[in-house]
């Protein structure tokens, strides 16, 4: 949320999430606000290197551009300093020579030249190669010229290459030359006075710009090289655009406000999967450790400040490696020992919670969508009052026609889920079986604790959690407003109450603290509503073989709006691009004039034999990738990198399986008769590039099992003196039958064996040394490997 927005006028607010200059997230529109709350959560894989990560506040405008009203940057090295806490940022002037991105290719070479007397002069010569990574301009790729200077006390000699049209990575290849010293008998009268001490004062500088045209011409980036590191030698770099030495001072002092972020980064170095090996077994055989507070997974849990941390990544990989329903039947069974009365099961936080609760978030997403979605659209889209407080209460709101709407969402929204059992991904069921027999063990005489098990998870933590945030469930694209928002809190409050119907033993209504609740529930037939939350709890909690859902109806991946090009020619024998909405389903790739029309163009999943990234050269357009199928590729530009990606991404899980993938594709277009990778003049010609690595084929839960295992590595060497701190408490326990040391030291932790965790513990060091020396030999390896100013590592500020 932001506050004390300058203009001191209520405005139409918005914030854009953006890498260096390009927008990747747009908030919704907050209308009437000094202090927007927009609320809403963005998780993404950054594609491509970045230097900072900016957010823009924006004043909506209808009929004129939106007015930036201030920022927030953040460098990429600062991140870590932010991360995983809410912190307040003071929002800055939004200033045109401070907005840069992008690389520069330079050669710079001080030649001696011998004049016709004899006498020795200095010339400076520049190759201005190309640039990378220039920003989009109003959404397009710009029009970049350079200007090259040499810049001293007394003099300022400029020089322009020409204007490259519509790129972001311009070739340049041009060349100027400077007169840098003279000799001391040159007598033609010159424009500059230069002394031979002046050269340990000149500085080679080289700005970036857009063509503007008609209007003023737009500053990319700047950098510096002083003519004194040359040393008469040939010198070649890339360089990171630099802002304007005054781009973040601005004559303007008011105060424009603040912006609170919650930024949770993480950067992890992949090793090869053999790395992994040893740490990847321990941790996979932790289902079958005994007692299961001695495993890998369950120490990592307890040494985890928070819990949520640990959970995430081993979640996910015990989900790849199929482990997780005998680990989560492990910790609960732990969880029970400690549960005395039955109405208070799986209430806590504790380990077996947080697992199912992010199992369901992460198995259960095309769940959710076939189940509540369509509501849900229904209720934010068309929304009708629903308020049944007094005290909140408009006026003129009648409070029987409020009662009688939120009935009818309430009645819709619960026979969608009751009626959704056969939906429910296998592996949801096969937890919540495991759960109800636990529990049923556990407390023998009370016949309701076998619903409750389920129940607490299915509709407290799954189901209603959903329908009070939609966006953060991916079922909206936003945050909904505040009257849908209480709309939504009135129907997940009715849903959990109605989800556990099945299984209290006490009187129902007792447990409202409101009466308006109370009343409004007095209009529900208990006895039927309790009978299908039972039937749903059962069928969902069995393990009889379900028909998949798949089967019947195709999954739906991912929608969005992009732009194709033209798959044939216009009037004037062009072909152009067209904004499109995409639509991607287990199925089929199918693209729209708008969304929920009949779709233009359908091409079967089975059909596409590849899905690469296209060359920018081919259409001098970023973001682009291209769909191989039966005809001509289908190619596609997306808005910004990370959408590209997502696309490619889920295009490839979908289509990996096809039988008649492509090995070889052209990385660019096929364009006035021959390939502009290849120069190949026939157009089925086989591809002059290997196609990309295989990803993995799961369509639906996107895991990659190495880098959840790096995760868990670096949250076990941050947390490496707790671990130091449990093996001294195990090796006290041991040795000694008891502590010997004060109660502090390991008061926290659970210590059933001492020996089987001191065993563990012993292991899990071992193997994070030497985890710690291929990472220091990888890191050497790279950083020998990616010399200082090359593209890779390119040079950032003055060379020195």
């Amino acid at each position: 949320d932001a506050k004390h927005l300058a203009p001191n006028k209520m405005r139409d607010f918005f914030c854009t999430i953006n890498l260096d200059q390009e927008e990747v997230f747009r908030t919704q529109v907050v209308e009437k606000s000094l202090s927007p709350y927009f609320g809403e959560e963005f998780y993404f894989e950054i594609p491509r290197t970045f230097q900072w990560l900016s957010f823009y506040i924006y004043d909506k405008s209808v009929l004129q551009k939106d007015l930036r009203i201030g920022k927030v940057s953040i460098k990429k090295e600062d991140l870590c300093n932010y991360t995983g806490k809410e912190n307040w940022f003071m929002l800055q002037p939004v200033d045109s020579n401070s907005e840069v991105q992008g690389k520069v290719h330079l050669e710079l070479k001080l030649n001696e030249l011998i004049t016709d007397n004899g006498s020795v002069c200095q010339q400076l010569v520049v190759h201005i190669k190309e640039c990378h990574g220039l920003p989009l301009i109003n959404g397009q790729n710009c029009d970049p010229y350079a200007t090259v200077s040499l810049v001293g006390p007394s003099r300022n000699d400029q020089k322009k290459t020409k204007v490259k049209k519509k790129t972001s990575n311009p070739q340049f290849n041009e060349t100027f030359y400077f007169e840098v010293t003279r000799s001391s008998s040159y007598t033609k009268k010159s424009q500059f006075q230069v002394e031979e001490e002046d050269i340990e004062k000149l500085e080679v500088r080289v700005d970036l710009w857009n063509n503007g045209n008609l209007v003023q011409d737009v500053f990319l980036g700047e950098i510096k090289v002083p003519v004194k590191v040359l040393r008469n030698d040939s010198f070649q770099a890339w360089y990171l655009l630099q802002p304007r030495e005054n781009g973040n001072k601005s004559s303007k002092t008011d105060d424009l406000g603040s912006l609170r972020l919650n930024i949770c980064y993480t950067e992890d170095c992949v090793l090869p999967s053999e790395y992994y090996a040893s740490l990847r077994n321990l941790l996979l055989k932790s289902p079958d450790v005994q007692p299961i507070s001695a495993s890998a997974v369950y120490i990592l849990s307890e040494v985890c400040r928070d819990k949520y941390d640990a959970v995430l990544p081993l979640v996910r990989l015990l989900l790849h490696h199929h482990k997780l329903v005998p680990f989560i039947a492990a910790v609960a069974e732990l969880d029970l020992k400690d549960t005395q009365e039955a109405n208070t099961i799986f209430r806590g936080n504790s380990l077996a919670t947080r697992c199912v609760d992010e199992m369901m978030k992460i198995v259960g997403k095309h769940y959710l969508k076939v189940t509540l979605k369509s509501v849900i659209d229904e209720i934010c889209e068309s929304p009708k009052p629903c308020e049944i407080d007094p005290i909140k209460l408009r006026e003129g709101d009648n409070v029987e026609v409020n009662m009688e709407n939120l009935r009818y969402y309430v009645d819709k929204v619960f026979r969608e889920i009751v009626q959704s059992s056969i939906s429910c991904p296998t592996l949801m069921c096969d937890v919540f079986y495991s759960l109800r027999h636990l529990a049923a063990k556990r407390f023998p005489n009370d016949p309701h604790v076998q619903y409750s098990a389920v129940s607490s998870f299915v509709f407290l933590r799954f189901f209603a959690v959903a329908v009070v945030s939609p966006h953060t469930f991916h079922l909206r694209p936003h945050h909904p407003d505040a009257q849908t928002s209480r709309t939504l809190t009135l129907i997940s409050k009715a849903i959990q109450t109605l989800g556990s119907w099945g299984s209290l033993t006490k009187s129902k209504l007792s447990s409202f603290k409101e009466t308006f609740m109370c009343e409004f529930f007095k209009t529900f037939q208990e006895e039927k509503f309790t009978e299908s939350v039972k039937k749903f709890l059962d069928d969902v909690s069995s393990t009889e073989s379900k028909e998949p859902s798949g089967l019947s109806e195709p999954v739906h991946l991912k929608e969005g709006e992009m732009y194709k090009r033209a798959q044939g020619r216009t009037r004037i024998g062009k072909k152009n691009f067209k904004k499109r909405w995409f639509c991607l389903t287990s199925r089929e790739l199918t693209y729209h004039k708008q969304q929920d029309k009949e779709p233009l163009f359908t091409i079967p999943i089975k059909n596409i034999l590849a899905v690469e990234k296209l060359d920018e050269s081919s259409f001098n357009k970023k973001n682009m990738f291209q769909v191989l199928h039966g005809e001509k590729p289908l190619y596609i530009q997306a808005n910004n990198c990370v959408e590209a990606s997502e696309w490619i991404e889920a295009l490839c899980r979908v289509t990996r399986c096809n039988q008649k993938r492509l090995s070889f594709y052209h990385p660019s277009a096929f364009l006035n008769g021959n390939w502009l990778c290849c120069k190949a003049t026939i157009e089925n010609t086989v591809g002059c590039a290997r196609c990309t690595a295989d990803v993995p084929a799961d369509t639906q839960i996107e895991i990659d099992g190495d880098r959840e295992t790096e995760r868990i590595y670096s949250l076990f060497t941050i947390n490496m003196s707790k671990l130091q701190k449990l093996e001294e408490a195990c090796g006290s326990i041991a040795v000694y039958q008891g502590p010997r040391k004060e109660p502090d030291d390991y008061s926290n932790f659970t210590i059933e064996d001492s020996v089987a965790t001191f065993h563990t513990l012993k292991q899990i060091i071992d193997i994070l040394e030497k985890l710690n020396e291929s990472h220091e030999k990888y890191q050497k390896k790279r950083s020998s490997s990616a010399k200082y100013g090359s593209e890779e590592n390119p040079i950032v500020g003055k060379v020195s």
